[in-house]
């Protein structure tokens, strides 16, 4: 049984669902973070001293053989290694690195970019938005969409023609970006990006996850 913890409005939560959904694991979710707490209970110290969701133990029988992790790419790689491996986890090194360098640059790039005009759209009542601050997101994002829709003007996916544990991080960032409020930005066309997330939107595993409005 694999035991995820953190709420599905939280776009790590979201990656990791996602990758449990795509490799039909048997999985339960405790919510967690946010208006939900647990995080700042010892026992969850104990999982993840971040105090951050996402956190996952993974294993049965005895507590010495559950795989205890937190960081969320980092999850999906592991989840995707034991349980897809050549498939989802790529095993030569060359392709296997290039999913790394993506779902890294999701991680420290694309995300830093496009949190601040998320939370502020999102998350921020409007009396308290920093226009300078959403702006400065906007610009930043759209320069990194521009080279996402580049790299997948020649291929289906992030790889190449299937998809990988690479499409994950970045699917669900497209999801937060593409779902931000149409009365409070209207985003330019990246056609190449777009028929990449529908296609990731009609996969049966994306379900509950990419069909999500933000919160």
């Amino acid at each position: 049984m694999l035991n995820i913890w953190g709420r599905i409005t939280s776009i790590n939560v979201r990656k990791v669902v996602w990758c449990a959904q795509e490799l039909g694991l048997d999985f339960q979710r405790t919510e967690a973070g946010g208006k939900y707490g647990v995080v700042q209970t010892p026992e969850y110290h104990a999982l993840n001293p971040n105090a951050l969701v996402p956190a996952i133990d993974d294993g049965d029988g005895d507590d010495a053989s559950h795989v205890k992790l937190w960081e969320s790419n980092v999850i999906v790689r592991y989840l995707c290694a034991r349980y897809a491996p050549g498939k989802l986890y790529p095993e030569p090194l060359p392709e296997r690195f290039d999913a790394e360098r993506w779902m890294d640059w999701q991680q420290t790039t694309f995300n830093r970019a496009s949190a601040p005009a998320f939370v502020q759209w999102v998350r921020t009542a409007p009396a308290d938005r920093n226009p300078e601050v959403i702006a400065s997101s906007v610009h930043a994002t759209e320069r990194l969409l521009t080279i996402l829709d580049s790299h997948l003007a020649t291929r289906p996916y992030m790889l190449g023609e299937s998809f990988t544990m690479a499409d994950i991080p970045l699917g669900c960032e497209a999801h937060r970006w593409f779902g931000l409020p149409p009365t409070e930005y209207t985003r330019p066309a990246w056609p190449n990006v777009e028929r990449w997330f529908g296609e990731l939107r009609s996969r049966s595993a994306a379900r509950g996850v990419l069909d999500l409005a933000l919160e």
